[in-house]
């Protein structure tokens, strides 16, 4: 603010006096001011919406992310897998019977034939119990056999006395008839005629008794004969079964193959139905594969795979299936198709391909880690210019090592980040920076 002095001539003459005047300087006016305000907030408000980050998003470097490019290519559908080696057949060799080992005659990992002789064991009261009992069974089959013969000398003694009650009615028919006609003529008394008539009639009724209970007593003994039979045989069968337990002090191998964990010593005591090793079937294996469980309606058996030992092609098919799943995985056993590669170890691990589908053209998208982590629901998309990146969702099918079939929410050309999303997965969108 300026002072400034001004003199009025006129004035002074009338008055004689001088007077002093302020004059203020003008600026912007109070409603101005506000408008301003008013407009530069609104400004600083649009910078922000469009230079600030979005809420949902995040700014990451792009040389952190993998980005792939979706395209059209043929689709082999098959799945890798590290696969073991395992016998194809096993026989686990078990103690029947317990005993002390007397005697070792093959050592572990020897080939062994079926039926020689491994070990041989004691057990002093497992023969003394098969002796007693042995001796028992003789005992009882001696007894149905006495009983036998008893009921055979009986049949002979029913047949004999009904022979000669047959010899004794035709006897007495002959005389009777004899008599019969003499008396018609007079020559032998009434009298005489009924007694041999009588006589006739006793032994006729006779030999019918004993017809009648001659075949009572053949049922009976018939029956009887059967059940004694039949016990016999029990008591031979019994006895056999514990002649093959003494003989199972003696062990040998069940099957033909490689003997393998076999390492019993002279003078060891082993329980019964402790296991003493197994026997693996050489020069026949199989492969043991674990398989992801996505995977579980999608094997079969009868599906082929293949792998290469030894610098040469092997094909080889699924024989089971195991579909218990135990930490996300599945097991499959699979069969060598024809020759088996030489020199497989138990144990050794080998490199498969397992071939689920027949080759097809499709929209592919390269494989990564992201899949872990969205199922194929969703991916982020980058945008044409390489700046940022957005959530898509997507429809994802077949898989192998190296693609992804994409049946749904990409096209020819885009590209995708392939690599995890730990750390962003939950944004909608990326900010790439360079």
């Amino acid at each position: 603010m300026s002072v400034v002095t001004i003199t009025d001539k006129e004035s002074s003459a009338q008055s004689g006096g001088a007077m002093d005047r302020v004059v203020v300087k003008r600026g912007p006016s109070r409603e101005v001011k506000i408008a301003a305000a008013v407009a530069l907030a609104v400004l600083l408000a649009v910078l922000f919406y469009f230079l600030a980050p979005a809420g949902n998003s995040q700014t990451i470097a792009a040389d952190r992310v993998t980005i792939s490019t979706v395209a059209q290519g043929r689709f082999d559908d098959f799945l890798p897998l590290r696969a073991r080696v395992q016998p194809l057949v096993t026989v686990y060799l078990d103690a029947v019977e317990g005993g002390r080992v007397e005697q070792v005659l093959v050592e572990d990992g020897a080939s062994v034939q079926q039926g020689q002789l491994l070990a041989v064991l004691s057990n002093s009261d497992l023969q003394l119990n098969l002796l007693a009992r042995q001796t028992e069974v003789t005992q009882q089959i001696n007894s149905m056999r006495s009983q036998e013969l008893a009921l055979a000398q009986t049949r002979l003694a029913n047949e004999r006395a009904r022979i000669e009650a047959d010899l004794a009615t035709q006897t007495a028919r002959r005389q009777f008839e004899l008599q019969r006609s003499l008396a018609a003529r007079g020559f032998v008394p009434a009298r005489q005629l009924a007694d041999s008539r009588d006589t006739y009639e006793a032994n006729r009724r006779r030999s019918e008794v004993l017809r009648r209970q001659q075949a009572t007593d053949e049922r009976l003994q018939s029956s009887q004969l059967a059940q004694l039979r039949t016990s016999t045989a029990a008591l031979n069968a019994s006895l056999a079964i514990a002649r093959a337990t003494l003989e199972a002090l003696n062990l040998r191998a069940p099957v033909t193959g490689q003997l393998t964990s076999f390492s019993i010593q002279v003078g060891q005591s082993l329980n019964r139905g402790e296991r003493l090793g197994q026997i693996d079937s050489a020069g026949r294996n199989k492969l043991v594969a674990q398989v992801d469980e996505f995977y579980l309606g999608r094997v079969a058996e009868g599906q082929v795979a293949t792998a290469e030992v030894a610098g040469r092609p092997y094909r080889m098919r699924v024989s089971k299936i195991y579909p218990q799943v135990r930490n996300g995985a599945f097991e499959v056993d699979l069969q060598f198709i024809g020759q088996e590669p030489a020199d497989l170890q138990r144990g050794q691990t080998v490199q498969i391909r397992l071939t689920l589908g027949d080759p097809a053209p499709a929209l592919l998208l390269p494989a990564g880690a992201f899949y872990n982590e969205t199922g194929g629901n969703w991916v982020f998309v980058v945008a044409p210019d390489g700046g940022s990146a957005v959530k898509r969702q997507v429809r994802l099918g077949r898989r192998n090592s190296e693609f992804i079939e994409v049946l749904d929410g990409l096209d020819p050309g885009e590209r995708v980040i392939t690599s995890p999303y730990t750390g962003f997965a939950e944004r909608d969108r990326l900010d790439l920076s360079n």
